[in-house]
């Protein structure tokens, strides 16, 4: 038998894009073998998928409730042990819930759920199943943002004062959800997104990065969410003033709409000592600014750099480590937690560092707040859970 960690995927089918990002990610160090899956709520769909991932047939389901039942009935040496969850938004809770239930580790994409609610029902579920869990915050992945981490929690920036962080996309600029694009279509329907789209697409990703870098905790926020494009149902821009547990306080903002921008999420943060730079348009790069010295450029895949960014490399410095890298880091780490807990062990804290359920509450809470701010006309709202 072979020592992987056998994986079973749910959503991801032919012509999804994300289901086969997650399936790169995690083969990518070999810590896991696909065995089974429900790819698509059609059945044919889903078995057609199977077929081409090369899967036995018997082992591609036609729900995720089949796949459950089924995979329970298999030899402890030869069923499904972690599950990947990559569907629309609307169909997260009750798959997530059931894995867990069902005595499988998961591993679930961004956001964490539809409601607040459902995230901190999920919550309880995680923590009463003794599983463990991962969201798919991706950015959190890449070696230089753990720099950034460990440079910020080391205390060199001083005290923290300021947090800009920006995810500007292009891609929705026009109705694309009127034609045959399934990713707008899904994304800017409600009844599969929730009640963002923008903020709940990308901007989770932005504020999910402002705390996991600088360590602070949100507490208070001030929005402007807009509908550009005519027609469309749900936010494509928007803007958030921000207040943290430290005093701090801080910028986000998320749009679909700049047209001509791809990807390039970026954060700032700025302490009394100095301040840190980092975008994914230059990723192995982490510019460090101080008050009294020369600026100083940290790269991916040095020795120079902390444990967590040596830890989340592959190849040395001046070889590009990206997206899927990036990716892929999660699904490793999550891999060695789940490793460490089957044998009994500890996972070291390196191990350890990949978003959990906190992170998708926390997700939640602020999709929900800050459409409630950019509804409301008092505008600065406390964050709560």
């Amino acid at each position: 038998m072979s020592n992987k960690l056998r994986l079973g995927m749910i959503g991801g089918g032919q012509g999804a894009f994300i289901g086969a990002v997650h399936r790169i990610a995690a083969q990518l160090d070999g810590e896991y073998e696909l065995v089974c899956g429900a790819f698509s709520s059609n059945p044919e769909k889903s078995k057609a998928s199977g077929t081409l991932l090369g899967l036995a047939p018997e082992r591609v389901y036609s729900s995720y409730k089949e796949l459950f039942e089924k995979e329970k009935q298999l030899p402890e040496e030869e069923r499904v042990q972690v599950i990947s969850i990559v569907t629309p938004n609307h169909v997260h809770f009750e798959p997530a819930k059931l894995a867990l239930e069902s005595g499988f580790h998961v591993v679930l994409d961004k956001p964490m759920t539809f409601s607040l609610q459902e995230a901190l029902e999920l919550r309880e579920v995680v923590e009463k199943s003794g599983k463990l869990f991962c969201l798919t915050h991706t950015y959190t992945g890449y070696p230089m943002v753990k720099e950034a981490k460990q440079l910020v929690a080391s205390g060199k920036l001083g005290k923290i004062r300021k947090v800009y962080v920006e995810y500007p996309q292009g891609w929705l600029s026009k109705f694309e959800e009127g034609g045959d694009n399934k990713q707008a279509s899904w994304r800017t329907d409600p009844s599969q997104s929730g009640i963002a789209g923008a903020m709940g697409d990308i901007g989770t990703h932005a504020f999910n990065l402002a705390e996991y870098v600088s360590g602070l905790e949100v507490t208070q926020l001030c929005a402007d969410i807009n509908v550009v494009v005519e027609g469309r149902q749900l936010d494509d821009d928007g803007a958030v003033l921000l207040k943290f547990n430290n005093g701090a306080s801080g910028v986000l903002f998320a749009t679909q709409v700049a047209a001509g921008e791809e990807n390039n999420i970026k954060i700032r943060v700025y302490g009394e000592e100095g301040g840190l730079e980092w975008q994914q348009s230059d990723e192995n790069t982490l510019l460090v600014k101080w008050l009294s010295k020369p600026a100083e450029i940290y790269r991916t895949g040095t020795g120079y750099v902390s444990s967590y960014a040596q830890h989340n490399s592959r190849t040395p410095a001046g070889h590009p480590e990206g997206y899927l890298e990036a990716f892929a880091n999660l699904y490793r780490n999550f891999a060695q937690s789940v490793r460490a807990q089957i044998e009994g062990k500890e996972a070291k804290a390196e191990s350890k560092d990949y978003p959990g359920v906190a992170d998708g509450v926390r997700g939640m809470a602020f999709i929900e707040q800050v459409i409630a701010s950019g509804k409301s006309d008092k505008k600065w709202i406390d964050f709560t859970i």
